[in-house]
């Protein structure tokens, strides 16, 4: 079994919880939720609280929605600006981003990936439900192949090299090892040099957003547990973390807040917290 297999075998329950919390906040469609993730997420709603109350920050849920949102604030903008016309998700699990997007732009290639299980089970979900057209695609890749049928470079070849191709990553990183996470990098900038535009999209968590924050670390500590692995925090600052960007080959690199690129009619659901968004370009 390869080392992305083994992550996705203990990532999987924060899928589950994910989808719901995507669906109880109207962002994906019932068709992807699962009883697994409701009971996930009925049993973490009182520590949710908890925290919420003894950290006085925002809990799980709110920071899943801020990076849901900024990252659909930066894709959106690029898509409207004609920049890009093609996205791959990696990992993309039971989000609704994909059935989202495709459906507001029909021109717009969707393909979302991740392991074979979960991309059929999705695929299949979405097909029973009648909420993926022609425009979205639904694939198996393993985020750390560097090769093979299964890889980023066998998906991206399908797309068209003149259209602009976003990639987007998120709540991935932060399960991987750092050599894992710059591999996967140099690898999305290769491929991204082979389009007319190429930018890619993720959520990052950074160690000086938490530092001395006990309570926080205690929280990523159990939200570790829940996943049945580490959570890591493999840059201590923005400028170190955009150095890495730029020696796995990116031309252009940046970290936002979420309020800083969620669009205006989502930004009152945006709390200060300590995720951060990244937005590359090739």
């Amino acid at each position: 079994m390869s080392t992305i297999a083994n992550d996705s075998a203990r990532i999987s329950p924060t899928a589950h919880y994910t989808a719901d919390v995507w669906v109880r906040s109207g962002l994906s469609d019932p068709a992807l939720s699962t009883r697994f993730g409701a009971l996930l997420h009925a049993a973490l709603t009182p520590l949710n609280g908890i925290y919420g109350r003894v950290s006085g920050r925002p809990d799980l849920d709110a920071m899943l929605l801020a990076r849901h949102h900024a990252l659909d604030g930066l894709l959106e903008r690029e898509v409207t600006a004609g920049r890009v016309g093609q996205v791959i998700e990696i990992a993309a699990g039971l989000s609704g981003r994909g059935y989202r997007f495709a459906r507001r732009f029909p021109a717009l290639r969707y393909i979302e990936t991740d392991l074979p299980d979960m991309a059929a089970h999705k695929r299949r979900a979405l097909d029973e439900a009648g909420l993926r057209g022609a425009n979205h695609d639904v694939q198996p890749l393993d985020a750390l192949a560097s090769d093979g049928p299964a890889s980023l470079a066998a998906v991206a070849a399908e797309l068209e090299p003149s259209r602009g191709l976003a990639i987007v990553t998120e709540g991935l990183l932060s399960y991987l090892a750092l050599d894992a996470v710059l591999a996967l990098w140099r690898r999305v900038a290769t491929t991204l040099r082979g389009f007319a535009h190429g930018t890619y999209f993720s959520d990052l968590h950074l160690a000086c957003d938490v530092d001395g924050m006990w309570v926080a670390e205690l929280f990523r500590v159990g939200l570790g547990l829940f996943a049945r692995g580490p959570v890591r925090y493999h840059f201590a600052t923005a400028g170190e973390t955009i150095a890495a960007l730029h020696a796995a080959g990116f031309r252009e690199a940046r970290l936002y807040r979420p309020s800083e690129v969620t669009p205006p009619d989502r930004s009152r659901r945006v709390p200060a917290h300590v995720i951060r968004v990244l937005a590359t370009a090739t």
